[in-house]
């Protein structure tokens, strides 16, 4: 049987067309997934992130284990800020991305992907020293309220000062206000909040946002936007069997403190990346998918489409490819294979969207 967030019955009455998603019974869109992808980017959209999973790490190690376990160092964080890392394994591929959380100098909290939650609370169990006390949030609403509108609906959610304190959060900040856990983070590539709650609060959330107008968004909105965004989506873009160099995250790999081991860095140390993910775009008709084939000039395979999708904001195809890196320099001319037919695409440095307008560069206009 699938499994249901506490919002299924709002969700419902709302016309909601659920499908399965990981195991989870989950909005894919809420009547059309195209008027809500332009709804976040324009305006605001309102998303049920419920089936993610939420860990607490606290103790007074609990630093030293965080800093042990992610690849990205904790160590740069104050309380009250967060970052986005890679949860390796040890021959350095990336089991898990995912955010986390300062809230004192001894307590964190990390959030999974669904699909990778049971794995994952596991391995933090499994490398946890006894003085780190771990704990899963299972009775919890997460919402995402994203768009460059976002913040102008705060006010009557929150009292006054609670609504200023979000308005002024910087990026990749967060505020607990009573059981309220709010973060200026998102998945689209738009301004927003990302919001951990209990689930009476995160109904009454829910329903007040769409009383005041706020689009219920589905799954297939949050795809869309966050492929226009460059973000990778875990399964198809990184898995357990590419390292971070190869999936477009190198970045948050932190050896800036030389004594820090973590686990999976000799690996990436030892590692020759002959593969990177970078981004295409086609400008001809048609939509770029998961799976196909991309090829040179000379029809040779030089990698694979990751994630592919027709761009709602961009009007044409775009994705997210695996490409040799002979072949992955931006405005290189490649091929896509469409069942025997050959498509004309181009490399570009993703991301494709950011704040509702096109931010990559081509200098090649067309096909050859």
């Amino acid at each position: 049987m699938l499994k249901r967030t506490a919002l299924y019955d709002l969700q419902q009455a709302l016309n909601a067309r659920f499908v399965d998603f990981g195991g989870w019974e989950l909005p894919l869109h809420f009547g059309s997934q195209l008027e809500e992808h332009h709804s976040v980017r324009k305006q605001m959209g309102l998303f049920d992130v419920s089936h993610m999973g939420v860990f607490d790490i606290a103790g007074q190690d609990a630093a030293l284990f965080l800093r042990t376990l992610l690849a990205n160092d904790v160590a740069r964080l104050r309380p009250k800020q967060a970052l986005y890392s890679c949860l390796l394994n040890e021959t350095g591929g990336i089991l898990d991305d995912l955010i986390v959380y300062q809230r004192d100098s001894h307590q964190y909290r990390v959030v999974v992907n669904a699909s990778t939650l049971t794995r994952d609370w596991e391995w933090f169990q499994a490398n946890a020293p006894q003085s780190v006390h771990l704990t899963q949030m299972t009775e919890r609403v997460l919402l995402a309220l994203q768009g460059p509108a976002a913040f102008s609906v705060l006010s009557g959610l929150f009292d006054h000062t609670t609504a200023q304190a979000l308005t002024a959060l910087s990026p990749f900040t967060f505020l607990e206000c009573g059981a309220d856990f709010i973060a200026r983070t998102g998945y689209t590539g738009e301004d927003g909040l990302e919001m951990i709650l209990t689930p009476d609060r995160g109904r009454a959330l829910w329903q007040a946002l769409i009383e005041k107008g706020v689009a219920p968004c589905g799954l297939g909105a949050r795809d869309t936007l966050r492929l226009e965004a460059g973000f990778n989506l875990y399964g198809s873009d990184m898995t357990e069997n590419t390292m971070p160099a190869e999936s477009n995250v190198a970045w948050t790999v932190s050896n800036k403190d030389p004594a820090r081991d973590f686990i999976g860095k000799r690996a990436l140390a030892d590692a020759k990346t002959t593969h990177r993910l970078t981004g295409l775009v086609m400008l001809t008709p048609g939509v770029l998918r998961h799976g196909q084939a991309v090829l040179s000039a000379s029809g040779q395979p030089v990698g694979e489409i990751t994630s592919g999708t027709f761009s709602p904001t961009l009007q044409h195809a775009i994705a997210l490819a695996r490409l040799n890196t002979t072949h992955a320099t931006p405005n290189t001319p490649l091929w896509v294979d469409r069942r025997g037919e050959q498509l004309p695409v181009y490399v570009v440095r993703p991301p494709f969207v950011r704040h509702g307008a096109k931010v990559f560069e081509l200098t090649t206009p067309s096909a050859d």
